[in-house]
């Protein structure tokens, strides 16, 4: 470990949870790297992503942001092309997209946005953007027939969230610049989400545990009976 990286794990208590907005600013106080780092939430439920039923994954957008600039790749046809690039697309078009991710690996891009009639040819790349995170769904709201509205909540800081395999969520919530105020309206917005979105099937305690880390930091433990 790195000495930037020891001195900021002096400052935080291992075996205590912290209130939310105590490990906010904790948080900010133990990004020391000289870029600006982005601030994630790890949250482990207490659901078993293997049935279908106790699935959580949804969409929100964020009130201040990620401080990322998103790049948006928009499967389209028709008058829906030009309304995604008005939107502010950064690509937009049809299966030459398509060709160009299976034949060059190409990766140019954060979010994946696709009209409903185009999922003939999204439906192909299944194998190829779903391991990476990437491919659109009606639950995340990026498949819609309302592009250019997918386009600028994605620029806006819409993220989406999703358990893995180990039945945790790992989201970014913003920039340590971003400050304690701003970072605590964007984790205050994800973890309402999270909530609502819990599974009539869970049972017992929704939220495991709950840590914030910025990238090069130490994690920091909340105290998740503080969270709703």
């Amino acid at each position: 470990m790195g000495k930037k990286y020891t001195d900021s794990a002096k400052l935080i208590d291992k075996s205590k949870a912290y209130d939310p907005s105590e490990a906010l600013e904790l948080v900010c106080q133990t990004s020391k790297a000289k870029f600006d780092e982005t601030i994630e939430i790890h949250i482990r439920l207490g659901v078993d992503s293997r049935h279908a039923d106790q699935q959580v994954r949804g969409a929100v957008v964020l009130p201040n942001g990620t401080g990322k600039n998103v790049k948006v790749l928009v499967f389209a046809k028709g008058d829906n092309v030009q309304k995604a690039l008005d939107a502010g697309a950064d690509y937009a078009g049809g299966a030459e997209y398509a060709d160009k991710i299976v034949q060059e690996n190409w990766f140019d891009f954060d979010v994946v946005v696709a009209s409903p009639d185009m999922m003939g040819v999204i439906g192909k790349l299944g194998k190829v953007l779903g391991p990476k995170g990437l491919m659109p769904s009606p639950k995340a709201g990026t498949v819609t027939p309302d592009v250019a509205r997918a386009v600028t909540e994605a620029k806006a800081g819409k993220i989406e969230y999703r358990l893995d395999k180990t039945n945790i969520i790992h989201c970014p919530i913003g920039k340590a610049s971003f400050g304690t105020e701003k970072l605590t309206e964007n984790f205050n917005t994800l973890v309402g989400a999270v909530l609502k979105a819990k599974p009539a099937a869970a049972k017992g305690q929704y939220i495991k545990s709950c840590v914030i880390a910025s990238t090069m930091g130490p994690g920091i433990k909340i105290n998740q009976a503080k969270l709703g």
